[in-house]
């Protein structure tokens, strides 16, 4: 039975491979989609959609964070990632208080301490394991353009004008604060277990937030992107920040799910 299944897998990774990025982009999508209209149709209450992905992102840090501790390194992990992080998250908690607390408050407060632990445990504890020369990325590039766009394109609400650009700001900075992670398995060729795991799970958690805008873009018949209240335009640029965002990971989840179906870990990035 196993190596009949292994034998299908590897057809199936064989044949994938051999099709242009063209017709993988075109699967994944129809992947996706499949995916979002079997949730469409089993899920009923609109709030799981948030707390699945938090509760993935969750998952994701607390195995992170087990096995800094049991493992005692830190290599194949970007600093500046999760220093991006913890700006992100501390703007957002400040903004969620001032503006709107409610459960989401609390997962925020979740990954905010749960990261602010990973960034300890490699500035300290693990420090001599993190390798500096392959976090290259400059968090400048990052947090800049995003703070620009968070002063010219920011939600409209009753809100102070700070709290509506520190607000944006968080989208914009979540949108790609993965991107030196990335960066850092490009440069090091090679990706950690735990690594991979964690990035996984933060593909996956974008999925579920991403499923939950088209659905309810979807039900509302488009209404929903013009939301009455926030500014029409800024409706449009949260899907298209979720977009970006999924396909950003999206490269890395099909190479590790591939590498999953093989029976393998996922250790060399592929070119």
């Amino acid at each position: 039975m196993g190596s009949k299944r292994d034998l299908g897998v590897n057809i199936l990774c064989g044949w994938l491979s051999r099709r242009s990025m063209k017709v993988k982009i075109f699967l994944g999508i129809l992947l996706a989609f499949c995916g979002v209209v079997i949730l469409k149709h089993t899920i009923t209450d609109p709030h799981f959609f948030y707390i699945a992905s938090g509760a993935i992102h969750i998952a994701g840090l607390v195995v992170l964070v087990y096995k800094l501790f049991v493992n005692k390194t830190c290599s194949g992990l970007s600093l500046k990632f999760q220093e991006v992080n913890v700006l992100f998250l501390a703007t957002r908690l400040g903004c969620s208080v001032y503006m709107e607390a409610d459960y989401r408050t609390v997962l925020d407060l979740l990954y905010f301490l749960l990261t602010l632990i990973v960034v300890w445990l490699m500035r300290f504890r693990l420090k001599s394991t993190y390798i500096k020369e392959f976090d290259t990325m400059w968090i400048s590039l990052l947090v800049v353009p995003s703070a620009i766009l968070a002063v010219l394109v920011k939600p409209h609400s009753p809100h102070l004008w700070i709290a509506r650009v520190g607000f944006a700001f968080t989208m914009y900075v979540e949108t790609v604060s993965v991107l030196p992670q990335i960066r850092y398995m490009q440069n090091a060729k090679m990706v950690e277990p735990f690594t991979g795991y964690y990035v996984f799970a933060l593909g996956i958690s974008r999925f579920f937030a991403l499923a939950y805008w088209i659905i309810h873009v979807y039900e509302t018949r488009g209404r929903y992107l013009f939301f009455f209240g926030y500014g029409y335009f800024w409706m449009v640029v949260l899907q298209v920040l979720e977009l970006v965002q999924s396909f950003i990971l999206a490269d890395f989840c099909y190479y590790y799910i591939k590498s999953f179906m093989q029976g393998q870990l996922l250790r060399k990035m592929p070119v």
